[in-house]
């Protein structure tokens, strides 16, 4: 069997990783915030906890194990209650891949929260600078790392094994000088062009300064500063486990949906193969 091409220049992500600015950092802040919250609703302690991130001091908490998204994960089988990918799986070459191994080392009924940016993130920079180099060159080149939708991303989970699959997101709007400034803080993040595919030579400026109209031209508020989405979905799932809930066999409810609905069931006629 052929073995897919890779996605993902591991040794440039990690390049750009290292050049990243703590200060730039703050959507990794609001994912923090929001598996405390998440961890809230579950009330449950968990006392195992393994932290899959790129960025390990942003996520290194008392008593968690922080190790970084590797192709092959640093975890134990069944060796945690509770896994959370932190905002890096967008960046896998194998996201399936991931997922299992996760999976494989929760505890029977244990926790899995994966977080990730989503398919909506940057749409606004994608179409700009599509349309500046197509007028620019004439063609298009890989610039933005391709993001999954929540529906596929959902999906992963059932394929990986995991029971009681949820995908859901939320939106982050970020407001900037110009396009420029944009992109300087995506560097900042340390998720700059890591793609295999993407060109070893630098944008012509000329590609560039036409993105910067398009972007102010579309995407500008009132006070003139352009407005850039991040879609951060988040996958939940368990380790499978005898004690969780399960969906009814068909044909065994205790009651008729018309009984519970107080109203009269319709029964059609049954039809030949003459219609």
């Amino acid at each position: 069997m052929q073995t897919p091409p890779l996605m993902t220049d591991r040794p440039a992500l990690l390049r750009n990783r290292a050049r990243a600015d703590a200060d730039a950092l703050f959507l990794h802040g609001e994912v923090l915030a929001e598996v405390e919250e998440r961890l809230v609703e579950v009330n449950r302690a968990f006392t195992d906890v393994a932290v899959v991130t790129g960025f390990p001091g942003l996520w290194a908490r008392p008593g968690a194990v922080v190790l970084p998204d590797d192709e092959v994960l640093d975890l134990r089988p069944q060796g945690h209650d509770l896994v959370i990918h932190a905002l890096a799986l967008h960046w896998a070459n194998d996201p399936v891949g991931q997922l299992v191994q996760c999976r494989r080392a929760l505890r029977p009924d244990g926790l899995f929260l994966g977080f990730l940016f989503g398919g909506q993130t940057l749409a606004e920079l994608r179409a700009c600078l599509a349309q500046a180099e197509a007028e620019v060159t004439g063609g298009l080149s890989p610039r933005v790392l391709p993001m999954g939708e929540i529906r596929d991303l959902g999906a992963l989970l059932q394929r990986a094994g995991f029971a009681l699959p949820v995908a859901d997101s939320f939106t982050k709007t970020v407001t900037y000088r110009d396009a420029l400034a944009l992109m300087r803080d995506l560097r900042a993040m340390g998720e700059g062009n890591a793609l295999m595919a993407r060109l070893r030579r630098p944008t012509r400026r000329g590609v560039l300064l036409r993105a910067v109209e398009l972007y102010a031209e579309h995407h500008a508020g009132a006070d003139g500063r352009i407005r850039a989405t991040f879609e951060i979905i988040c996958l939940t799932g368990w380790a499978p486990d005898e004690s969780q809930q399960k969906p009814l066999r068909p044909g065994s409810a205790a009651q008729r949906l018309a009984d519970a609905l107080g109203t009269d069931e319709l029964r059609l006629p049954v039809r030949g193969g003459d219609g």
